[in-house]
């Protein structure tokens, strides 16, 4: 239902007008709907059409996230989000409340995740997903102890991303992919078949523009081409249409449990054709030829989710502009003498211990020596690649707050627990900082505090970045 708030932009949806074609869907046994808090009216849409006789035996499933602002967030703020969203959606309990993380160097995410769980303990969300998390965060967040069942990401034949490390990570935690741009904003279709490239100004709605930009980072408009050609010729053979094929191809992957296409609630519908769906079924030859012509494409880059946080960018407007106003430093920075700063992450031994997170003096940023501490919680539970991703993002969070990126970093040191840690840790680092190459050295040492098992100290040269 992010349709919802494309049609808004002409103008407000009628909410009666919605649910009633709503009714449609589930009339045909398509029964499961998705949206947002910030998918315009699509919430109150939904909580309209359950409310209404033929559905009050609860047959629906009303899937709904929590986008919330960057920022440090209290249970209180969470829990009026929460209560937001059932007000609107007219029921006592949300089927599943999927959280989306703007970025990880600030630790409120985890905050916002910790108070959800409460109330999904209180009864008032029936499960938890997540949306946009990468596979070392969903893995983290897993570890950490916090039950989410589903993370919905983009996966499609023209986005693969959730094909490798995502779904290793999903299958060994039992945790299932909702897909969504499965057929890349309709450009997976028929439509745009032999059709010239429209260029920026030919599309028309946010989905059209978003997966155009997808369509620019796999090579472009012709290599696109070659895969609808592929998509088409696999329709063909079964008498289907497109849409079938490429939403059937996701379907099959290993973790998948649902497809997500899109709804122009009153505009247009494909009931009839997505009923196909149930039937189709893709034979060997069908998958080679698809896998052939994916594979011909550039990998779109990063992990999921990267689109929101890192460039390029691949959104409707190429930037963070509809989303987000500002990020909010990670961590509280207070002047020290002379030209000195400091980062604090309100750890207790900070002060006890006297000492900072991070200082910076000039352009050299020096990064206290940092466990998988948050608050009085383990992040990433006996998982050494985890926790060490944990400590990177505090790390990375520390650097941001005093004016630099983690690719300033120029030096880091890890010291191991156990010596048969060392290579997931490692690894961790090299996923991280593969790109930064930072003199590094690792060695095993006796960590002080129970259940810690890596602590990383680094050093940054601001304006020391490669690129």
């Amino acid at each position: 239902m992010w349709q919802v708030a494309d049609l808004e932009r002409e103008g407000p949806v009628d909410i009666e007008a919605g649910a009633a074609a709503m009714d449609a869907y589930a009339a045909a046994g398509f029964t499961t709907f998705d949206m947002a808090d910030h998918y315009g009216s699509a919430e109150e849409i939904a909580g309209t059409c359950a409310a209404r006789a033929p559905h009050r035996d609860g047959d629906l499933q009303l899937l709904t996230k929590w986008t919330p602002p960057p920022g440090a967030h209290t249970p209180e703020t969470v829990r009026e989000a929460v209560e937001r969203s059932l007000r609107r959606l007219r029921t006592d309990a949300i089927d599943l409340l999927q959280f989306h993380a703007w970025r990880y160097a600030d630790p409120s995410w985890l905050d916002c995740l910790f108070a959800l769980q409460e109330l999904r303990d209180e009864g008032l969300v029936r499960h938890l997903g997540l949306t946009n998390f990468d596979a070392a965060h969903l893995d983290m967040v897993l570890n950490s102890g916090i039950a989410v069942v589903s993370n919905q990401v983009s996966c499609s034949l023209l986005d693969a991303r959730a094909s490798g490390a995502m779904t290793e990570v999903c299958l060994r935690h039992g945790v299932h992919l909702l897909a969504y741009g499965t057929l890349a904003g309709g450009l997976l279709t028929e439509r745009w078949l032999d059709a010239p490239d429209p260029g920026p100004e030919g599309v028309n709605t946010w989905s059209e523009m978003k997966y155009r930009r997808f369509v620019e980072a796999a090579g472009g408009w012709d290599r696109l081409q070659g895969l609808l050609a592929a998509i088409r010729a696999v329709a063909d053979r079964h008498g289907v249409s497109m849409a079938n094929v490429a939403a059937r191809a996701v379907l099959d992957r290993p973790a998948v449990a649902g497809v997500i296409l899109g709804a122009r609630l009153g505009r247009s519908e494909h009931i009839a054709d997505n009923l196909r769906l149930a039937s189709l079924r893709l034979d060997a030859e069908d998958r080679e030829r698809l896998a052939t012509a994916a594979a011909a494409l550039d990998p779109i880059p990063g992990d999921c989710g990267d689109e929101y946080r890192r460039p390029p960018y691949l959104t409707a407007a190429g930037d963070l502009s509809h989303h987000v106003d500002e990020f909010p430093s990670p961590y509280p920075v207070h002047a020290g003498p002379g030209n000195r700063h400091r980062a604090e992450s309100g750890t207790v031994w900070e002060e006890v211990a006297g000492f900072s997170r991070a200082v910076r003096t000039g352009e050299h940023i020096a990064v206290s020596g940092t466990t998988a501490t948050h608050g009085d919680r383990l992040i990433g539970g006996d998982d050494p690649a985890s926790q060490t991703h944990f400590v990177i993002d505090k790390i990375e969070g520390a650097i941001e707050a005093l004016g630099g990126r983690l690719e300033d970093v120029v030096r880091t040191r890890v010291f191991v627990h156990n010596l048969a840690d060392w290579e997931p840790v490692a690894r961790a680092h090299g996923q991280r900082f593969g790109d930064i190459r930072p003199a590094n050295t690792l060695v095993q040492a006796g960590l002080i505090g129970t259940g810690y098992l890596v602590e990383i100290e680094a050093e940054a040269r601001v304006g020391a970045r490669t690129g």
